[in-house]
C-alpha cells in the first residue's frame, strides 16, 4: 500500500511554501500538488506543516486516497499510476466528448434519427459556449438557463434540445458517479434549477376531402425531367393518404420481404425501438394505389428494400425533402398561397381527421390504424393483433375522398382550448337573442339588432338585473346569433364584470 504525507518542498519566490501530498510506492516518491500554501512560520525545522487547517484538509485528501486504493490491487503499480488513479476524481470531465460517445452508442443501437436531434442539440450548445470542449463543470444552472433563453423563438427546439442535453447528462451521472462507494466525478447537476419550456402546440395541418380531390385532380406542372419532382410528390402523397397516413421514412425503409399478398408489413421507424410490440403493423394495399406500388417497386433482386426510393435518394431525409418539394410545386401551380401549401405530413393528418369526422371512427380506432400506441403498449405486446379493422377504416376513408362528392364535416369540430367566441360573430346587422341566468333562473333577456360586440349585449342585460344579486356572484349570459344559429355562453362576476 502506498504511503501519503502532507509536506512542503522549496519556498517560492514570494516566500510561501506550496503544499504537496507526498506519495511513496515501492520506495519511490511522487508528489500531488494541492491548492494550499503556508508561510515559513507554519513549517517546523523537520519540514512538517503546523497549520491545523491545512493539515485537516490534507488528512481528508489522504483518507480519500486510501479508500480508493483499498478497492484495487495496487501492489505492482508505479507511483505515477498511483497518482493518476487517486487524482482522476478531481479532473473535470469533458461533456462534449461524453455526448459524442453517447450519440455513437445511440447510432449503434439503431436510434439513428434520434441521434441526429442529440447531435444538433450538442452543436447548438457548443456554439453558444464558443467551444467544442464543453466541460461538465461549465454546465451550471445559470449557464444552461442562458442557453435555453436563446431558443425562445424556436417552435420545437426550445424543448427538444434541453431534453436531449439533460438525457446525456443523466446518462453520464449514472456511468461516472458511484454513490454507494462515494465516488462522485460529476459534482454539478444544474437540472434541479432549470425549467425546460414546452414546445409550441402543433397546428392542425389537415385539409378537407374537397381540397384533396382538387389536389389529386390538378394537372402536374410542366418539367423537362424524366422523373419530375411534382409527380413523385403527388404519388407519394397519395400513397400516404391511402395507407392510413404512413410516414415517408417507412415507405423509404419498407423491407423487401414486407409485402405479402397485397399487404404491407412493417415496423414504424419512429417508435419501433421504444414500444414493446416493436410498432408492428400490417396495412392492406387498396386498388386505388396498386398501380403506384408497382410503379415504385424495386426490381433489384439483391436489394433489401421493397420500394426503389433508396436507388434515387441517399437517405430517408432527402427522400422526404424531395416529396415535400414536389407537393409544394403542385400547390404553386394551383395558386395556393405559400403559407397554406401542403407537405407530406399534411396527408397523414388529413387521413386521421377524415376517419374521425366523416367515417365515424373513434379516437382509439384512428390511433390503432395510424399505429399509435394510444396507451395500450402492454396489451399490444401480449396479443396477436388482427389488423382488418384498420384496413376497413382505411377503405372507408379512401371511398369518402376519392369515390364520392360528399361534403366533409371538417371545420365543424372545435379544439378544446379554442376560445368560445372563435366561431361566434357579432355585427349590428345580426339579430341577437340573449338571456341572463342566475342560479339557473332567467332574470333578464333581450332580442334586438345593432350590437357591435359582446360587451354591449352584456351591458344591456346587466342593466335589467335586480339589485338583490350579491356582489362577487357569477351570472351566466347566454347569447345567440339568430341569423347564423350560433350560440355562446359568457360568465361575469358582479362588481367586476358588470
Amino acid at each position: 500500500m502506498a504511503l501519503f504525507k502532507a509536506t512542503v518542498r522549496t519556498p517560492r519566490k514570494d516566500g510561501f511554501y506550496q503544499v504537496y501530498i507526498r506519495v511513496m510506492q515501492n520506495r519511490k516518491p511522487g508528489y500531488i500538488k494541492t491548492d494550499k500554501v503556508v508561510t515559513k512560520k507554519h513549517v517546523d525545522k523537520d519540514g512538517n506543516i503546523t497549520d491545523p487547517f491545512v493539515n485537516e484538509y490534507c488528512a481528508r485528501r489522504i483518507l480519500r486516497f486510501t479508500e480508493l486504493l483499498n478497492r484495487v490491487d495496487c501492489t505492482r503499480w508505479t507511483v505515477r499510476q498511483i497518482i493518476e488513479y487517486v487524482t482522476k476524481e478531481d479532473e473535470d470531465l469533458c461533456f462534449s466528448d461524453y455526448a459524442a460517445l453517447h450519440i455513437d452508442r445511440m447510432i449503434d443501437n439503431g436510434q439513428v434519427r434520434n441521434a441526429k436531434n442529440y447531435k444538433l442539440a450538442l452543436q447548438h450548445m457548443e456554439r453558444f459556449a464558443g467551444t467544442n470542449r464543453l466541460m461538465f463543470g461549465q454546465l451550471t444552472s445559470t449557464f444552461v438557463n442562458r442557453w435555453i433563453a436563446t431558443l425562445e423563438q424556436t417552435h420545437r427546439a426550445k424543448e427538444m434540445y434541453p431534453v436531449c442535453i439533460r438525457q446525456v447528462f443523466r446518462a453520464a451521472i449514472k456511468e461516472y458517479n458511484d454513490y454507494d462507494n462515494g465516488i462522485i466525478r460529476i459534482r454539478t447537476n444544474p437540472w434541479g434549477k432549470v425549467k425546460i419550456p414546452q414546445a409550441d402546440r402543433s397546428t392542425k395541418i389537415a385539409i378537407s376531402p374537397e381540397e384533396c380531390r382538387l389536389f389529386f385532380a390538378a394537372p402536374l406542372p410542366e418539367t423537362k425531367f424524366i422523373d419530375p419532382v411534382p409527380e413523385i410528390g403527388r404519388d407519394v402523397a397519395k400513397m400516404i393518404l391511402c395507407l392510413a397516413g404512413i410516414n415517408t421514412v417507412d415507405l423509404f425503409e419498407m423491407p423487401r420481404d414486407g409485402y405479402h399478398n397485397g399487404i404491407l408489413c412493417y415496423n414504424r421507424a419512429k417508435t419501433k425501438k421504444v414500444r414493446i410490440d416493436d410498432a408492428y403493423i400490417e396495412m392492406r394495399v387498396e386498388p386505388v394505389i396498386q398501380s403506384l406500388v408497382e410503379k415504385y417497386k424495386s426490381h433489384d433482386p439483391n436489394g433489401k428494400y421493397f420500394f426503389n426510393f433508396h436507388e434515387r435518394f441517399c437517405d430517408s431525409d432527402s427522400f422526404c425533402a424531395c416529396v415535400n418539394k414536389g407537393i409544394k410545386m403542385v400547390c404553386e401551380s394551383m395558386g395556393i398561397p405559400k403559407a397554406k401549401q401542403y407537405k407530406a405530413y399534411t396527408f397523414r393528418h388529413t387521413w386521421g381527421t377524415v376517419a374521425q369526422n366523416d367515417c365515424k371512427a373513434s379516437i382509439d380506432e384512428v390511433a390503432f390504424a395510424m399505429n399509435h400506441s394510444h396507451g395500450r403498449t402492454i396489451t399490444r405486446g401480449y396479443i396477436k393483433l388482427d389488423f382488418t379493422p384498420a384496413w376497413e377504416l382505411n377503405a372507408k376513408v379512401i371511398d369518402f375522398i376519392f369515390f364520392s362528392t360528399r361534403r366533409s364535416k371538417q371545420g365543424m369540430a372545435r379544439d378544446v382550448d379554442e376560445r368560445k367566441d372563435a366561431l361566434f360573430r357579432i355585427a349590428p346587422k345580426y339579430m341577437i337573442y340573449a338571456r341572463a341566468y342566475f342560479r339557473g333562473e332567467v332574470l333578464a333577456e333581450v332580442s334586438d339588432i345593432g350590437f357591435s360586440n359582446i360587451d354591449e349585449i352584456i351591458s344591456r342585460l346587466a342593466a335589467k338585473l335586480p339589485e338583490s344579486i350579491p356582489d362577487r356572484c357569477a351570472v351566466q349570459f347566454r347569447i345567440k346569433n339568430v341569423d347564423t344559429e350560433r350560440e355562446a355562453v359568457y360568465e361575469r362576476t358582479k362588481g367586476k364584470g358588470f
